[in-house]
């Protein structure tokens, strides 16, 4: 099959003619879309969008968690030649505001009351002039006549698409744009990337032959579709037949897992960390622990094999796979074949201890001006501690300073509106990823730092902090953790901790506390991160070791701003918002004479 825009892949998607193309959770039940639904419910769409004059160009903006309606919406504007404007449901009203005044959409697809309500604040400040809502609510009466439900608005229209929709999908271009994607803005103010039809189509190309997708498999689609990893994969999944079954809430996610069963999952980080940490805490007791401590010893031994992609055949391996490891599996439903992780560095530790109980997760990298995929590790090249080999149809090169250089077809055409910001972006045509990375002999990319986020001591040397903060993640009392330090003589690490683990540690020890601030101004709590930051030093080099650690008593989420949409840290956001308590502890620093 040969991809030259996306809507050569609704067409596969709805050519394969399968029971379930999708799956929804609706009381309680998971309900399939059949490729012909799928296909009737996009012609719908399509029509009514195109009766109300949106065209070749036009922006329509989608706000709303993954649900059916989400692809339906997407594919119906890609058919027409529009161009889709995701926006993520946890943006802020402002956030959402300058995403849409700055795309300069005209129509919005909303998913429930809330997301209108956000929307209704901020209307006057957007050109939308009509809105299709998703979830059947009463709409406010000053919105009646611009608001429409989406039930309503894309009334079945047969099982195939007219004529007139059908030959404008097939006079679609690859150069024609397809999206604009706001970046989650982790360095300042969101931009939008214009992201054409060969583009995305091309990136998916390049990297889904590295893995035997196929009908009869099913992954469930959780990730942010407003993301533009999340929309690959999903695209390139729907292309193959597998199934893929809508969770709208992180939290709603484990019960998800056991239901659905997936054999494909595609995840960030962050969820893999909170696998790792659930594992860890349920062994508790002496028996228990023991048991645990020996089955990782005993999948140490087998890592090799593991990451080879061969099941070990030992008879330890075969005990501790039935008594211990297959229940972590169990917890994602048992039937998982395939484990991807992207979005943000997963950290050498964390690959290892999923190594070590039997699972290889193939980790990539991307950004969303390359489509998103650079590179990825996949079932036949495979090394851990890299990002895999770049794809086949683009150019990866390293410049003098270490920064990641890109070129080829999935590579962005530019920021929109902003052409000043789009020459800067590129080096003599190669991309600047504002990563730090290598090469190997072999042609396995390694990612260091964003080059932005690179510490530099007062004494000249550069840390890169990423690397540091992903291992002390890996325990699990800790949530988020900062390392800070640039133009200072050493760095000092900020720690927010799992507060629900401290706080059941706290108490089993013996610790009073009222609030958050009073638990961590104990001596015990303090002397316990000290040494979780202190077993992390061990592997550091002398200037990279943390000097002093700072417990912070606020969650980081994105909702406060601490992080993306995406999970990823607002580093200058959570500077900011400590200045002054890492300005009290370098000064007591300072002052004890540290050296």
């Amino acid at each position: 099959m040969s991809l030259h825009t996306l809507n050569d892949i609704f067409f596969a998607a709805v050519g394969r003619n399968l029971d379930a193309a999708t799956l929804h959770c609706e009381n309680g039940r998971w309900l399939p879309t059949s490729s012909s639904q799928l296909r009737s419910n996009v012609s719908g769409t399509a029509n009514a969008l195109r009766q109300w004059g949106v065209g070749k160009g036009d922006r329509v903006a989608i706000l709303s968690e993954n649900r059916p309606e989400w692809p339906t919406a997407d594919f119906a504007i890609l058919l027409l030649g529009a161009v889709t404007v995701p926006l993520y449901a946890t943006l802020t009203p402002e956030q959402t505001a300058h995403t849409l005044r700055d795309s300069g959409a005209t129509v919005g697809f909303v998913s429930t009351e809330k997301q209108l309500q956000k929307l209704r604040s901020i209307l006057s400040q957007t050109q939308l002039r009509k809105i299709v809502l998703m979830d059947r609510v009463q709409v406010p009466s000053e919105l009646t006549s611009s608001c429409v439900l989406m039930e309503e608005f894309s009334a079945p229209a047969g099982e195939n698409l007219n004529a007139e929709i059908e030959s404008l999908a097939r006079s679609v271009q690859p150069d024609d744009l397809a999206t604009i994607i706001y970046t989650s803005g982790t360095t300042g103010v969101s931009k939008g990337v214009m992201l054409t039809h060969g583009n995305m189509a091309s990136n998916i190309e390049g990297w889904l032959p590295g893995f035997d997708f196929h009908s009869n498999q099913v992954s469930v689609s959780f990730l942010p579709l407003s993301h533009v990893t999340a929309r690959s994969v999903d695209f390139g999944l729907l292309s193959q037949g597998v199934t893929l079954a809508y969770c709208p809430f992180m939290e709603n996610l484990p019960t998800a897992f056991l239901e659905v069963r997936p054999t494909t999952c595609v995840s960030v980080p962050r969820v893999y960390e909170k696998i790792y940490a659930k594992t860890e805490t349920s062994a508790q007791g002496f028996l228990r622990r023991n048991m645990y401590q020996w089955a990782l010893s005993v999948g140490r031994t087998h890592q090799p094999e593991i990451l080879s992609g061969k099941i070990p055949t030992s008879l330890r391996w075969k005990l501790v796979n039935k008594f211990v490891f297959s229940k972590i599996r169990q917890g994602l439903g048992g039937r998982v074949e395939v484990f991807i992780s992207g979005g943000a560095p997963l950290g050498r530790d964390l690959a290892e201890w999923f190594a070590t109980v039997g699972i290889r997760i193939h980790e990539g990298y991307g950004l969303t001006e390359t489509s998103p995929v650079i590179a990825v590790n996949t079932p036949m090249h495979h090394r851990m501690g890299t990002v895999g080999k770049k794809l086949a149809n683009i150019e990866v090169r390293i410049a003098p300073d270490g920064e990641i250089l890109v070129r080829g077809p999935s590579v962005f055409k530019g920021y929109w509106n902003r052409p000043e910001e789009t020459q800067s972006a590129f080096q003599d045509g190669w991309f600047k990823t504002g990563d730090i990375g290598n090469i190997d002999a072999d042609g396995y990319l390694s990612v260091t730092d964003r080059k932005k986020e690179l510490i530099k001591t007062s004494g000249g040397k550069f840390i890169a902090p990423q690397p540091i903060e992903n291992s002390l993640r890996i325990n699990p009392l800790v949530g988020t953790a900062v390392v800070v330090g640039d133009k200072r003589k050493f760095a000092c690490v900020l720690i927010s901790p799992n507060f629900a683990l401290l706080e059941d540690w706290a108490r089993n020890t013996g610790i009073v506390f009222r609030s958050r601030s009073e638990l961590l101004a104990s001596l015990k709590v303090q002397a316990l991160y000290e040494e979780i930051v202190a077993r992390t030093n061990e592997k550091l080099a002398r200037f990279e070791t943390m000097k002093r650690v700072l417990l912070i008593p606020d969650e980081f989420t994105p909702e406060n701003g601490a992080l993306t949409p995406t999970m990823k840290l607002r580093r200058r956001v959570v500077e900011e918002r400590y200045r002054r308590q890492i300005e009290e502890v370098y000064a007591l620093a300072e002052a004890t004479a540290v050296p």
